[in-house]
């Protein structure tokens, strides 16, 4: 009887990601990349603030704004990066792959804040528009598309690495629209001498921003309150596992994002008797790792197991065998 116990708890766990190489788990080095962008970004900070006070255009004190917090943005994700490539230790399992999740929470919250702003501003400047002189206008929002077109440049091929680049890359891409806007802007009051340009244009920078930041803000909230990674349909999953030979039963089955490229699964996998004394067990652990890594569209590395039979289930304080 001490022996099938032995055997039992042998076979009932399995923890695979202690099989994933460790460099798999560190993510891509992209902090010169994101110095370059926040070098530009802050320039075109200390440009576009002065050509605000110059001009009184509200568009490009929105952008500045903008600029502003895509500059704080970037000096974040750039941090985050940083501490994104600390090893994991005995306290920190994970290091701190999550802090790029935080960090693009924190810009998109930013973001709406500055977008909102700009929509409330630009509604009043609509019946109350300001004198605005457009060729001095013109010639600061040509130095932040300029700018903001070489860190696109610098960023692109990095934006669909992680969250933290994401949100850097967005920032950027949404200042450049601003800049475009600012430059129309111009050009219109120039030409027309129609002040309400400067205002459309501040609203069009506030379309911009708004429904990414919100987009981008609704999928890291995913992320911290640990819901099911996109992608991954947990009743598919259960539905593969039960499909197994001898699997009586799944339950407790979470999954999670720890952070980019980081989803985990774990589930007590309910089998019969017998399996711990004939060698199914093991055979049915390896058949589960192999169907979340393979088989769906969100490979599952690392994920964690429990075999156990109906009555160790029964003796789970609230354990549902169809949970």
């Amino acid at each position: 009887m001490s022996a099938g116990r032995h055997r039992r708890h042998d076979h009932s766990h399995d923890h695979s990601h202690a099989h994933v190489p460790a460099g798999s788990m560190m993510p891509g080095d992209f902090r010169a990349k994101l110095w370059i962008a926040f070098s530009l970004t802050a320039t075109i900070v200390i440009a576009q603030a002065a050509g605000s006070l110059i001009t009184g255009s509200l568009a490009l004190l929105t952008d500045t704004v903008h600029a502003i917090v895509d500059a704080s943005g970037l000096l974040v994700a750039l941090i985050a990066a940083t501490l994104m490539r600390k090893p994991a230790d005995s306290r920190r399992t994970w290091g701190f792959r999550r802090v790029e999740v935080i960090a693009a929470l924190g810009q998109a919250a930013l973001l709406i804040v500055v977008g909102t702003y700009a929509a409330v501003e630009g509604i009043r400047r609509l019946f109350e528009p300001p004198e605005i002189r457009g060729n001095e206008l013109l010639i600061f929002g040509i130095i932040g598309l300029v700018a903001n077109f070489v860190a696109i440049l610098v960023l692109s091929s990095s934006r669909s690495a992680n969250f933290n680049m994401r949100a850097a890359f967005l920032e950027v891409l949404n200042d450049a629209l601003g800049s475009l806007g600012v430059i129309v802007a111009a050009i219109i009051i120039s030409i027309t001498g129609f002040q309400q340009a400067d205002a459309i244009a501040g609203l069009f920078i506030a379309a911009l921003i708004v429904p990414r930041a919100i987009r981008l803000l609704r999928e890291t909230l995913a992320v911290l309150m640990e819901f099911s990674p996109k992608g991954l349909d947990l009743d598919a999953v259960r539905a593969h596992i039960l499909a197994l030979d001898h699997v009586v039963a799944v339950h407790d089955l979470h999954a999670t994002t720890v952070a980019t490229g980081l989803p985990t699964l774990t589930a007590h996998i309910v089998v019969n008797d017998e399996c711990f004394t004939d060698g199914h067990a093991t055979q049915i652990l390896s058949d589960i790792k192999q169907c979340v890594a393979e088989h769906f569209d969100v490979a599952i590395h690392h994920s964690t197991f429990q075999i156990e039979t109906a009555n160790i289930t029964a003796g789970e304080d609230g354990a549902a065998i169809h949970n």
